[in-house]
């Protein structure tokens, strides 16, 4: 079997007006307005990333790009949820149960920034969004004990099952950091993919690379990152696997794994 090419998916964070953001994770929803116009003039349809995966396997992906949102922030169902619905797009937007209602506090340079309740999270999912798990409290599970690491996988997906009504398929590893023993974990747990950033030689359905995108993205950047992606990442394998040498993790300015802290890596 062939070697897949890997997916265009997008990262997204924030969606707000907000300018202090050491991090890279916010965009305003003028900028995302820009982002999705330039997507829909060159044919190409936002969806979620439980959609992407199915339209591959199906070999219906032509044109397709996955869309995600990380930490589920409020300003999700203010500033981005138009904006999607105005241009047609699905999303998948990456909640942590065990924060509903909190805020970033992971974020040691803030801002503050507040996380959707269990209200916010039914209202994106009955927008026709789809919700996966970020963990439970948005820990680096490369680092976490294995009671940890149960608990964020498998408890946040029971807890986000008990809230919508239906078993997440998607898991989003916090800063992106990826391990063979995380992506067990996840599988364990029920998950049928899971996104980091870059995944390098663990790059599989379980490990899937996206691109970081921030308010710096204009369309010759967006068209720079598109012509790169299949350069710049690793193809999918035909089936699910954690190769045996995870040492040759990849890093990049959008975000290396295992750092935990590099441009938009949140």
């Amino acid at each position: 079997m062939r070697r897949q090419r890997p997916p265009w998916v997008l990262m997204y964070h924030s969606v707000s007006s907000c300018t202090d953001d050491p991090y890279r994770i916010t965009v305003s929803p003028y900028r995302l307005d820009r982002q999705l116009r330039w997507l829909r003039g060159r044919g190409l349809s936002g969806v979620s990333v439980g959609e992407l995966m199915r339209a591959r396997a199906a070999g219906r992906a032509a044109g397709l790009v996955g869309l995600t949102f990380d930490d589920g922030y409020t300003d999700f169902v203010d500033g981005a949820l138009p904006l999607l619905r105005r241009h047609g797009c699905t999303a998948t937007v990456f909640v942590l149960p065990g924060r509903l209602g909190g805020e970033n506090a992971w974020d040691e340079l803030g801002p503050r920034k507040p996380l959707l309740d269990a209200q916010g999270i039914r209202t994106a999912a009955a927008e026709g969004m789809e919700i996966g798990s970020h963990g439970m409290m948005h820990t680096d599970l490369t680092t976490a004990d294995d009671t940890t690491v149960e608990r964020e996988t498998k408890q946040s997906r029971e807890m986000l099952a008990d809230i919508t009504g239906t078993d997440p398929e998607g898991f989003c590893y916090p800063y992106g950091t990826v391990d063979p023993r995380a992506i067990k974990a996840v599988r364990n747990a029920g998950y049928g993919y899971a996104c980091a950033i870059d995944p390098g030689a663990l790059t599989c359905m379980h490990a899937l690379p996206r691109v970081h995108i921030d308010a710096s993205d204009t369309s010759v950047r967006l068209f720079l990152k598109r012509t790169l992606n299949p350069l710049r990442r690793k193809a999918l394998p035909p089936e699910p696997q954690v190769p045996s040498d995870a040492g040759a993790e990849a890093g990049e300015d959008e975000g290396a794994v295992g750092s935990g802290r590099t441009g938009g890596g949140r």
